[in-house]
């Protein structure tokens, strides 16, 4: 029962596919296959279903597979502990990251590790932030970038900077040409929003609610591109942060304007796992995400 059998199983699990595991792995799916199997008849029983669509845990798989995943976590901090005596950063840094901060943050920060830090490796999970917060939870991250709309940073998050919110639509759109658009000005127009559970839905419900006006919303997405593709085509439009809007805009397919009375401030931050502690990676990894967000544009 070897570490890397376990790691696949467990990959096979939140993946879903052993082709998937394999690609991974730059090896075969019958490879993986019969890693797998090997695993089972040491284990006395089934871990996976195979079916035509992927693989999916079996009950006796549902039990173990917790314990699985803490050993596993446990094993990789102790390596990395050990390498940590050196002063090295070294092994895994799990993160998550809402889609609309993958570029820039992420993309500078793989730059920045890649050149100064070589032994870190970034795996990095997307996710909207109810998504995120469940993953935090169940120990499958280390940290996350979401968004928080306290003004005040609360159990342990570290506000890296803050963020508008903007009114976006199609480039030629009559209603968006303009220095701002007022809250109470979107009742009844179409939207198009994340969709729920969503904090950032709960908190536009709120606001909404507050001005005695309601949202029209005609299309829920998480997709950003879907997203501003729809808002592109005219007649819809988005609520969103400078990160979301940002290729889109020079891409010349849409425009924004800021939404005021009120303008809603979104706060960019980094939120711990409580499970373990981190490792010196992680601890770079968070400081490098510091560093690059205080020098990025993310006020307007």
């Amino acid at each position: 029962m070897d570490q890397m059998s376990l790691r696949i199983f467990i990959e096979a699990a939140d993946l879903g596919s052993l082709s998937k595991v394999a690609l991974a792995h730059d090896t075969s799916q019958p490879q993986i296959s019969r890693r797998i199997s090997d695993l089972e008849q040491v284990c006395g029983g089934r871990l996976l279903h195979r079916n035509g669509r992927g693989v999916a845990l079996t009950e006796f798989g549902q039990r173990i597979a917790p314990k699985v995943r803490s050993w596993l976590n446990s094993t990789e901090q102790l390596q990395n502990e050990i390498l940590e005596v050196a002063g090295k950063p070294m092994g895994r840094v799990r993160m998550g990251v809402m889609p609309s901060a993958a570029h820039p943050l992420v993309t500078r920060l793989y730059d920045k590790m890649r050149q100064a830090y070589p032994l870190v490796q970034l795996s990095v999970r997307e996710g909207q932030g109810a998504q995120l917060e469940t993953w935090l939870e169940d120990g499958s991250l280390d940290f996350a970038v979401l968004y928080r709309h306290q003004s005040s940073p609360k159990n342990g998050d570290i506000y890296l900077n803050q963020t508008t919110t903007y009114v976006v639509g199609a480039k030629d759109d009559a209603f968006i040409k303009r220095d701002s658009v007022g809250f109470s000005e979107l009742d009844g127009k179409p939207l198009v929003l994340f969709c729920r559970p969503s904090s950032w839905r709960d908190r536009l419900d709120q606001i909404s609610a507050d001005c005695g006006i309601t949202l029209n919303v005609v299309l829920e997405a998480d997709s950003l591109a879907l997203q501003t593709r729809i808002v592109a085509t005219g007649g819809v439009y988005a609520l969103l942060g400078p990160y979301a809007i940002d290729a889109a805009l020079k891409s010349d397919a849409i425009q924004a304007v800021p939404l005021v009375d009120p303008s809603i401030i979104r706060h960019v931050a980094l939120s711990l796992s409580r499970h373990g502690e981190l490792t010196l990676a992680c601890r770079t990894v968070m400081r490098e995400l510091q560093s690059i967000a205080k020098n990025l544009p993310l006020t307007t």
